[in-house]
């Protein structure tokens, strides 16, 4: 049942032609009008072309901050929630917006875990140039995504994280909105987006919520400044909710590390977990880690929470937090100890500088891009992924290279994609003068009695 009120016309006299043209025109739309929306789409009562034609007026007028939240309340009415009063300790979830190379949740989750800090985190896959997080785990030998709710409380228990698939039966009003927004052109309005995330994220039912808001080529978010505007909106939600909401917004301008593609990022993942990971990608863990800690209440000292998470990481209590999650999901941990094991792709393409200079930029969306025809990404939610497709950058934003100097190598088990090399050169853009990489996580958002307060790098 997607509404527990009684929405029929002797109670509420109103019609969907009636809230799409008040929409049309610009007005608010009261909660019970939300709700009447959202409840007659679920039961299939309102047909697809009247909920498109609201959705683009939604596109063109937008929402205010009432209406968005009623429509997050109404989404999140639309199922079932989690309880997860029942597991000890404060449990918190996070959740980035997506982007190239963002491997983030496969360190994070288990090093805020091994301070202490409970995950029970609900995933999505992948979808154009953006991966997703459960084909990055699907890809190691054994993982299940899917748990029943006692398999998935019990390993938060014993483990004190999990990561699984989104329930069908939590917010179903998303689903079915999602896919018509995905196929009308209507997915980029700040409102939709806004209460897609946050009304499965309260549904999830976790104590806190991090949000990575990433803008820049290769992200959802192009703007910064809508970056913004998404991040307030959705921890102006999450604190009405009375959940301790915070937002990130993090540069997309380049790759996220040095991986892109499932098995080379979950590599990625293991090294970083035992400290050899990219800077940049350490960088962005350890200060999403620091937020989560406050958050709990870990820790009431950024410094004292950082240096933490840093020992975690050197000293192995991070990764075997990892492998106990791989485990208690069905993975076969040997391929952690050995990644080796992991297959690789037969054909790999090395592309070399043809000219000397500091890296200035990498087209991250480019890159991701290709990344997707070489096998790594959906073009389709249907589609196949292959989980040895990808590619591994040599070189970042700043650093020199010399002629002939490797860039970055393509894997795929797709004949005749050398007609992608040239393609690829010409996402580096290089300058004769030292370039310094700005910082991954720009600024730290979160709201203090109704003021929002900006912490920026």
């Amino acid at each position: 049942m997607c509404y527990n009120g009684s929405l029929t016309k002797e109670v509420l006299p109103m019609t969907m032609t009636e809230i799409i043209e008040k929409k049309k025109e610009g007005q608010s739309l009261s909660r019970e009008e939300i709700d009447y929306f959202i409840d007659g789409y679920c039961k299939n009562g309102i047909p697809d072309y009247q909920v498109s034609a609201l959705l683009m007026a939604i596109c063109f007028q937008g929402m205010d901050e009432e209406e968005t939240f009623h429509l997050t309340e109404s989404m999140l009415a639309s199922g079932k929630t989690l309880d997860l009063s029942s597991i000890p300790g404060v449990k918190c979830d996070k959740h980035s917006t997506g982007g190239v190379g963002d491997k983030t949740s496969l360190i994070l989750c288990p090093l805020v875990a091994s301070l202490g800090v409970k995950v029970a985190k609900m995933s999505g896959r992948g979808l154009g140039f953006t991966g997703g997080t459960l084909d990055k785990l699907e890809s190691i030998p054994g993982v299940r995504v899917s748990l029943s709710p006692s398999e998935f409380f019990e390993a938060v228990r014993k483990v004190g994280m999990a990561i699984v698939g989104q329930s069908t039966e939590l917010v179903p009003a998303d689903k079915k909105l999602y896919a018509l927004r995905d196929v009308t052109g209507t997915v980029n309005s700040i409102p939709l987006i806004a209460a897609s995330i946050m009304s499965k994220k309260l549904a999830s039912g976790s104590d806190c919520i991090l949000l990575d808001v990433k803008y820049g080529k290769g992200a959802f978010m192009a703007d910064k400044a809508q970056a913004e505007k998404l991040a307030k909106e959705m921890v102006r939600i999450g604190m009405r909710f009375k959940k301790d909401t915070r937002a990130e917004i993090t540069s997309m301008e380049q790759p996220l590390g040095l991986a892109i593609g499932n098995i080379l990022e979950v590599v990625e993942a293991i090294q970083t977990l035992q400290g050899k990971g990219p800077s940049d990608l350490v960088d962005l863990v350890l200060h999403s880690g620091t937020t989560m800690l406050l958050q709990a209440g870990i820790y009431s000292d950024a410094k004292k929470a950082r240096s933490a998470l840093e020992k975690n990481l050197d000293n192995g209590k991070a990764f075997e937090v990892f492998r106990s999650f791989i485990k208690a999901q069905g993975g076969d941990v040997s391929f952690l100890d050995n990644p080796e094991k992991f297959p690789t792709a037969i054909y790999s393409y090395p592309v070399k500088s043809l000219k000397g200079g500091y890296i200035k930029s990498i087209d991250a969306l480019d890159l991701g891009l290709i990344s997707m025809e070489l096998g790594a990404g959906r073009e389709k939610k249907d589609d196949m992924i292959d989980p040895t497709a990808g590619i591994v950058l040599a070189k970042k934003v700043g650093d020199y290279v010399n002629k002939g100097d490797l860039l970055l190598t393509p894997y795929t088990e797709r004949a005749n994609k050398r007609d992608l090399l040239s393609r690829a050169l010409g996402d580096y853009e290089f300058s004769d003068e030292a370039v310094t990489p700005g910082p991954v996580v720009e600024e730290t958002i979160r709201l203090v009695d109704g003021e929002f307060e900006i912490e920026k790098e």
